[in-house]
């Protein structure tokens, strides 16, 4: 059109392009504004569009509410609604590979009854790294404060871990709990809802628990219960082979990584942690 004396009209037509198409120009992208629309809803995470934009106002920027809108969206920044209960939302670090004991602990409760009778329920505590049994704690009822006793006992004799992941129950999201996670330092992580999957030692121990015990034995008290899992617990950690541990048991791979790096666990645990990498990959872990 710019060397031909020809109107734009006609050489859409002969071209084949719908004049719309050529005339109509691509508004500018507003780098400046987006950043710091996202800017402002990474630090406020429940406003819309309309106090963004009041705040965008503040600033000098000032634009049409169709166009804010538009920005809002292309960035993705829609406020999601709320569903369901509050949930604890724990450390936002990734999760540690097990790679040495102490590295990572896993949590979970089973139930069971006595008899036909009254129900109670189990605390199971592993070490993903050798697959050691930490705790079988049985009991009617068990709340956060008890799993958060339970644990600094557990610290004494094993010495404190570098993370700890379990489900999102009641217990574990509970105020004794986070208080517990918060005084001691441990990052703690919550498996998404619906996907014990994520914490796949803790349900392959569970299985074996109920398959070997609890499906095998009837408990007439909780006397009786506790005496049943404390043995049962003994033979898993002492007797018991694991084909991922090459056919050891949790104990003797325990302590085959401890003597691989010359170390004990301190106080009865030691402070510091240990690369136990290569040794794990013998161990086909």
């Amino acid at each position: 059109m710019r060397d031909h004396d020809i109107s734009q009209r006609r050489a859409c037509r002969l071209v084949g392009v719908d004049p719309k198409t050529v005339r109509r120009t691509r508004p500018p992208d507003c780098p400046e504004i987006r950043e710091e629309m996202k800017d402002i809803a990474g630090k406020r995470r429940r406003f819309g569009y309309r106090r963004i934009g009041v705040l965008l106002e503040r600033k000098g920027m000032i634009m049409n509410h169709k166009k804010l809108y538009r920005l809002y969206r292309e960035e993705g920044l829609s406020v999601k609604r709320r569903r369901g209960r509050k949930r604890a939302r724990g450390t936002r670090t990734p999760m540690p590979q097990a790679a040495h004991p102490n590295a990572r602990w896993s949590l979970d409760f089973l139930a069971d009854s006595f008899g036909a009778s009254r129900k109670f329920r189990i605390l199971a505590v592993i070490d993903d790294c050798c697959r050691e049994n930490l705790c079988l704690i049985a009991d009617t009822s068990i709340s956060g404060a008890r799993v958060a006793r339970e644990l600094d006992a557990l610290v004494r004799i094993y010495g404190k871990p570098a993370c700890i992941v379990s489900d999102n129950g009641t217990e574990f999201t509970s105020r004794a709990i986070l208080r517990w996670a918060d005084q001691n330092a441990v990052p703690w992580h919550y498996i998404d809802p619906g996907k014990p999957q994520q914490n796949a030692f803790i349900e392959s121990f569970n299985g074996s628990l109920r398959d070997e015990l609890l499906n095998e034995e009837i408990f007439d008290t909780l006397d009786d219960a506790r005496r049943k899992l404390a043995l049962w617990r003994y033979d898993y950690n002492t007797v018991r082979p694991h084909s991922s541990l090459g056919n050891q048991t949790p104990l003797e791979a325990r302590r085959t990584l401890e003597q691989f790096e010359s170390s004990a666990p301190g106080a009865l645990a030691q402070t510091d942690q240990p690369n136990y990498q290569s040794q794990t990959r013998r161990l086909s872990l």
